[in-house]
């Protein structure tokens, strides 16, 4: 499988984003999917959280202030698991990344 988390955001101002992931890959490979379950920073409000929803690509929306990287298992409906890293980005309006 090619599957990836895959992600966008939106500046909110006062050093504070909207973002959102999702899992990427080809419909085959999104079929064979049951759900996701994503491992967010423990500073979090429940840090783990497990979406089922195909249609949206497991689509995960929250908000915060900085960067880490997030590890998600993907689990196949035949059971099988795959895990899944990616080092959240944040961009201000001018370009410039938060290292926060």
């Amino acid at each position: 499988m090619s599957i990836k988390i895959n992600q966008e955001f939106k500046y909110q101002g006062n050093d504070w984003w909207k973002w959102w992931i999702w899992v990427d890959g080809s419909d085959d490979e999104l079929d064979q999917i049951d759900r996701v379950t994503y491992y967010l920073h423990p500073t979090f409000p429940d840090p783990v959280r497990t979406i089922t929803d195909r249609k949206t690509m497991f689509r995960l929306e929250t908000a915060g202030w900085g960067v880490f990287r997030i590890r998600a298992k993907a689990v196949k409906k035949n059971g099988e698991e795959i895990q899944l890293s990616h080092n959240l980005v944040l961009e201000y309006p001018d370009g410039r990344r938060t290292t926060a």
